[in-house]
């Protein structure tokens, strides 16, 4: 143990050759990048829509908020050492980096599955009692759930982090493409499997607990949608749960994929392995910002009511009249007519009791007045020009 701990001390980082037998990186690495910066912008783009927006202040698009939140972190937590490896072949990473990842790791894997719960949850009180809803499930009471929810990750992960901390290190390569539990510990100078007993009572209660609650919320939600005796009402009631259907399958599908073939007695490769890994880590981030934006109705007519705001705004200021006077001359006729000066785009440029208008009736052969019109949206330019028009000096 002495050896050990003198490897310890001298142990300050790890290097990543999890890639090293892929013969395309680059392109593994590309489209790590690309898909890590979707989801960024995915994230983003629903967290700052319903902050902005306090119509969409109601539990269900604060549960997406703080889902939005999870899947940043989950992401960020190997996304960019997976592509610092792939693309800028920086394969080593300090411990103290490494240990910190595994923890945001950790901790958006366990978070994310306790919103899952809470937003399965809230479908189901939104269905079984929807009179009632807003009445049981309050902001305050949302807010207070999505708190509880990370206290009680943070106090599971932490024990993860205690106990690698606790341990010598002697082994410098990560054969795997990021940094967890399971590849730490695999570093160690002990034996792990005595190790693993906490992760395997974790996995216990996220998936065997958590997943079989969601299991049967659905089971509820089918049996009342069920005796509901009107069909458009079900395709509706069925409708609000699509979204987080799908996003239960992207987030445990990978998981029990590879649970379930490790019971049949399929031996994984180390390939294969980080491929599932790979899958589980991007696919869920993507997936679940993206589905909810674009399946519920708020998030949807919020987004395509900004970028029309924008496409409007955008129209108007390219087809605004210009900021000057122009000034109607026209040659005197026996003194009737004299000079006249009016902004180019008046309010209501048809009305007949414009000085102008009765000035250009009462003598016609004063000049010649032309009028075009140009409809931009709501507004109306209108330009007008004698046989001589001159823009006024500012």
């Amino acid at each position: 143990m002495n050896l050990a701990n003198g490897t310890v001390s001298s142990l300050s980082e790890f290097t990543i050759i999890g890639f090293d037998h892929l013969s395309h990186q680059k392109l593994l690495g590309s489209l790590i990048l690309i898909t890590y910066c979707l989801v960024l912008i995915c994230t983003t783009t629903n967290v700052s829509l319903i902050v902005s927006d306090r119509h969409l202040h109601t539990p269900m698009c604060i549960l997406i908020c703080n889902l939005a939140i999870v899947d940043f972190l989950f992401s960020t937590s190997c996304s960019p050492t997976m592509i610092s490896v792939l693309l800028s072949e920086m394969k080593t990473i300090s411990y103290t980096s490494c240990v910190a990842r595994m923890l945001m790791y950790s901790l958006g894997d366990v978070t994310e599955c306790l919103v899952l719960t809470l937003m399965a949850l809230d479908r189901m009180i939104a269905i079984m009692s929807p009179l009632r809803y807003h009445s049981i499930l309050t902001n305050s009471r949302t807010i207070k759930l999505i708190v509880l929810s990370w206290l009680i990750a943070v106090a599971v992960v932490i024990p993860l982090v205690t106990t690698l901390r606790s341990l010598p290190y002697c082994q410098p390569f990560i054969k795997y493409v990021f940094c967890d539990y399971a590849t730490l510990l695999r570093t160690a100078c002990v034996n792990p499997e005595p190790y693993f007993l906490y992760p395997v009572i974790l996995s216990l209660w996220l998936l065997g607990g958590h997943f079989s609650f969601i299991f049967l919320t659905y089971v509820v939600i089918i049996v009342t949608v069920l005796r509901l005796a009107n069909r458009q009402s079900r395709k509706k009631m069925f409708s609000t749960c699509i979204s987080h259907i799908i996003v239960c399958t992207s987030f445990y599908g990978p998981k029990l994929v590879s649970i379930l073939l490790t019971r049949i007695g399929v031996t994984l490769t180390l390939t294969e392995r980080n491929a599932v890994v790979i899958i589980s880590a991007m696919l869920s981030p993507l997936i679940n910002p993206l589905t909810y934006c674009l399946t519920t109705k708020q998030l949807r007519e919020r987004l395509i009511k900004l970028l029309t705001q924008n496409r409007v705004a955008n129209i108007k200021l390219n087809a605004s009249p210009p900021s000057k006077d122009y000034a109607l001359r026209a040659p005197a006729v026996s003194g009737l007519l004299p000079c006249c000066v009016f902004p180019l785009a008046d309010p209501d440029p048809l009305a007949g009791s414009q000085p102008w208008s009765r000035m250009a009736a009462l003598d016609p052969q004063a000049g010649s007045l032309t009028w075009s019109f140009m409809a931009a949206l709501d507004c109306q330019v209108v330009s007008r020009t004698w046989s001589s028009m001159a823009p006024l000096d500012p």
